[in-house]
């Protein structure tokens, strides 16, 4: 798998201090999307053991408050192949951090066995995200001022508590950084 970019300290894709991971490889072609250089696999630079190392360290610092996975597309079936091992690294390493990603696919799609988008590792990979960012980025609904979306059809998905609920929970955040009644 390539990368595109990786960014510490980003605080602009998730709640708090966060590493941010730009993986590439993109089926979606979402018109409109901020970065379509992405969308080639071979864009940007391999994902190697040093690569996967350094983002590990990254995270170490107690105001780092976690990992957020986007790109190009994530759950790309080969994305999801050679994201799982290093998400499960990072969920091993620091279970008090959380793990985001962002993705151009629908959560119902993901789940469902009969879907193209779920693999043999998708449930692993979803085990081990906190927060799931949904739905292709529309260009006609963007909405600048939704908090951690592109566009408004896009939700923002609490995946521990959809997984005890059974059914989709979105997230809420921490109050003190919303603002009052818009979440």
């Amino acid at each position: 798998m390539n990368y595109g970019n990786i960014k510490y300290f980003d605080i602009a894709d998730g709640e708090g201090v966060r590493t941010t991971l730009f993986v590439s490889g993109c089926t979606h072609h979402c018109k409109g999307c901020f970065q379509p250089e992405t969308w080639d696999f071979s864009f940007g630079e391999e994902f190697t053991g040093a690569v996967m190392e350094r983002v590990l360290e990254s995270l170490a610092p107690d105001y780092v408050d976690g990992l957020t996975v986007l790109g190009g597309e994530p759950f790309e079936p080969e994305n999801q192949r050679a994201l799982v091992p290093f998400l499960e690294q990072v969920r091993a390493r620091y279970p008090e951090k959380t793990i985001w990603s962002y993705t151009g696919d629908i959560y119902e799609d993901l789940i469902d066995p009969a879907s193209p988008r779920h693999t043999e590792v998708t449930d692993r990979m979803l085990a081990c995200i906190d927060v799931l960012v949904d739905g292709p980025y529309v260009e006609e609904l963007n909405d600048i001022t939704a908090r951690f979306r592109g566009s408004s059809n896009q939700r923002v998905i609490d995946l521990n508590a959809t997984r005890a609920a059974g059914q989709i929970v979105e997230w809420c955040g921490d109050e003190t950084f919303a603002k009052r009644g818009e979440w």
